[in-house]
Parts: C-alpha cells; structure tokens; sequence
C-alpha cells in the first residue's frame, strides 16, 4: 500500500482495510477479507482536491478508484462544450470502471471530486491481474454496471413523470442516505443548490424556491452549504 504525503490524515494499511470493510463497497462484495486486503494493498491511497478531473471522457481508461471520503460526480460533455452533470459518487463508490475491463477501453464519462476527497487508487496493469486472481471481481463489476442503468432508468422516469418539487425531495432523500450526518435537528448534509439542482433536473432558483417553502413548513432547515432535513421520508411524502 502507498500513501500520498499529501492525503487528508494519515492511514494505516490496517485502518484502510477497516475503511474499505465498513464502506462494503459493491465491487468487492462477497469476497474474503484476506482477499479484499490483498486488492486494497495493491492500491495508492490519495488526496484529490476539490475540483479535480480524475477520469476524462474520450481518454484512455488507465486509473481505477474507489472513493474512501468526499465526494465526486461524473459528467459528459457535449459537441458545444457544455457541462452535463449525470450521477453523484459517494464513498464506497468506484469511478473509472472501464479500467477493470480486459480490453483496453476509453472512459465513457468524465469524474470529478465536488469537495477535497480521499481514494484508492489502482492503474490498469496492477488492477487487470486480480481478474483472473478472483473471478467475483468481473461478476461485481456487472452488478455495478446495472446499478448505473437503473439509475440512468429512473432518472429519465422521474423527468418525464416527476413534478420539480418531487425530483429535488427524491434528491434530497438519496443524499441523506448516502453522506447524511445525524445532528439534533434531524440529518445534516453538506451540500448547495447547484448540486442539487443538477441532481434533480431543475434550476438554481427553482431548488432555492422550493428549498425556502419547506424551510418555512418545517421540513428542514437550510443555511449557506448545507440542508438539515427533519425526516427525509415525511419530505419525499409530503411533495406532489
């Protein structure tokens, strides 16, 4: 295992393995803990700013990683240059999938981390050995693959079917599934309106708008950055 000297706090190869195991991530599911340290110790551990590309679309597909702390979201790029912001990567989540892929391949999407984040990274010639090493890795990543598609699915469901008020609670709701922290006041996410807005389909001031009318009936409460919501379930209810 090597560790960046810039990575957010120091990590021991044991504590990584600990952070992996409790992340559960999806690509290493039924795998042995002898064998999910042999892959994690494969891996550099590294600290990705803010802001930072770390798969690009149209590029070669070299660098695998899986996201420890922060988080990210991927994207595509349209032939004007526009910046279309499609899913969100949490920890536990991987990013650069198609580098586990036999054949060489180019990223389908771009990644980027949204706050300064903290990852496991594997490059293609350390990574593709493991295939064949444990089998499950391949049928793992398939499961994955399927997971993206039924995202995409219900993403395009709720934008035809889906008021804006529903899509931006439904939002609202995988987010504290996914990074929510519990404070008093309920389940605290460190998250803005433009994030939220790309997540849900709409616009900055539609998110801004909606998110003040349910500050006003107590669902939540809303301050520069960040979204405290109540009960995420009484939110998604309650929005037609």
């Amino acid at each position: 295992m090597k560790t960046e000297s810039d990575a957010i706090h120091p990590m021991t190869p044991e504590e990584i393995v600990a952070r992996v195991n409790e992340l559960n991530p999806k690509f290493l599911t039924g795998l042995a803990p002898e064998e999910v340290a042999d892959i994690v110790g494969a891996a550099t551990l590294r600290r990705i700013h803010a802001r930072t590309v770390v798969t690009r679309e149209g590029h070669d597909a070299e660098k695998l990683y899986l996201f420890l702390e922060g988080r990210g979201r991927t994207f595509a790029t349209t032939s004007g240059g526009e910046k279309v912001i499609l899913l969100g990567i949490f920890p536990g989540d991987v990013a650069g999938g198609r580098t586990a892929l036999r054949e060489p391949m180019k990223y389908l999407v771009s990644s980027e981390t949204v706050v300064d984040s903290s990852a496991l990274q594997w490059g293609r010639s350390v990574f593709l050995p493991f295939l064949a090493k444990y089998p499950r890795v391949m049928e793992n990543g398939l499961l994955t693959a399927s997971d993206y598609l039924e995202s995409y699915q219900e993403l395009l469901i709720a934008a035809s079917h889906d008021t804006a008020g529903k899509r931006v609670a439904r939002a609202l709701d995988g987010w504290a599934k996914s990074i929510g922290k519990k404070v008093d006041e309920g389940l605290g996410l460190n998250i803005n309106n433009e994030e939220l807005a790309n997540q849900a389909n709409v616009t900055i001031f539609t998110v801004s708008r909606l998110l003040s009318e349910w500050q006003r009936q107590g669902l939540l409460v809303k301050s520069r950055g960040k979204v405290v919501i109540r009960t995420p379930v009484e939110l998604v209810d309650s929005v037609e």
